[in-house]
């Protein structure tokens, strides 16, 4: 059976999806939805089919992206957090990204 949902969280992708930031581009999924000005995110499993909201500087979103990235979306998850970091310099995604490439989860 499917996790309910709470009110904050459907507002907050149909709010995404508003504002140019939802759930697809071009046809293609996203796996980050960005909140709090990058100190947390909504990031959507493709390989379990859930959407988890983690504190982008905890341990459980490392490990999120690591098994996406085990998939095989590593690209598509740089490509995303690269844009991030563009459209939002303010919010730490870069930081967030360099994070990751230091916990060994992007190969550079």
């Amino acid at each position: 059976m499917a996790e309910p949902k709470s009110k904050t969280a459907r507002a907050s992708v149909r709010a995404g999806t508003a504002a140019g930031g939802g759930l697809t581009f071009l046809g293609e999924h996203r796996y980050l939805v960005p909140l709090n000005h990058g100190k947390h995110a909504y990031v959507r499993n493709l390989t379990t089919g859930k959407t988890r909201r983690l504190r982008t500087q905890s341990d459980a979103f490392v490990e999120e992206i690591r098994q996406l990235v085990e998939a095989g979306h590593g690209a598509k998850l740089r490509g995303e957090f690269d844009q991030l970091a563009k459209d939002h310099p303010a919010d730490g995604w870069d930081e967030t990204a360099k994070r990751l490439v230091e916990a060994e989860v992007f190969a550079d």
